[in-house]
């Protein structure tokens, strides 16, 4: 099972949105909400308190 690239949640089978740029990189997400953040508002998943990411960094 992949994980989100933003916010490190797993994504189960049939569920989420894959973004693959031009340089072939791959990018995965649980939701809209984690693209956006992501990509249009330029935001790392471990400094927002919302995310695994953050909780884990956190410990």
């Amino acid at each position: 099972m992949p994980k989100c690239s933003f916010s490190g949640k797993e994504i189960p089978k049939g569920k989420g949105i894959m973004f693959v740029k031009k340089d072939g990189t791959i990018y995965w997400f649980y939701s809209r909400k984690e693209k956006k953040n992501f990509l249009k508002l330029r935001r790392q998943g471990r400094k927002v308190k919302w995310t695994v990411k953050y909780r884990e960094s956190k410990k």
